[in-house]
């Protein structure tokens, strides 16, 4: 039987793995990802985003809006909205920390 505590842990590792999943679902993710952890402190354009990563407009808004919705990415809303990658979240810190490990990012 499960103390509350076990149950508690359960549920937050489900919404952990819910998180990762989401976050690193797709080709186009991690592409996102990677162009906007080469410069942590810059914003960048959903235009800048198709271009440094290739990928085509409709998907990168599709990434860009499931990224920003589990909070990895923070979108700024001036006249033409920009991006950056959310380096508060310790997820994101971690998963850019491997990404550097295994040479995916410089």
């Amino acid at each position: 039987m499960m103390n509350y505590f076990s149950y508690t842990m359960v549920f937050e590792n489900r919404e952990i793995h819910k998180r990762i999943e989401k976050g690193l679902g797709s080709k186009g993710k991690l592409r996102i990802i990677r162009e906007l952890a080469k410069r942590p402190d810059s914003l960048l354009t959903k235009y800048a985003l198709e271009k440094k990563t290739g990928i085509k407009p409709v998907d990168v808004r599709a990434n860009l809006k499931s990224l920003v919705e589990i909070g990895w990415v923070v979108e700024h809303s001036y006249r033409i909205k920009k991006y950056q990658l959310n380096m508060e979240d310790e997820i994101v810190k971690e998963t850019i920390d491997y990404m550097r490990k295994i040479k995916y990012l410089f």
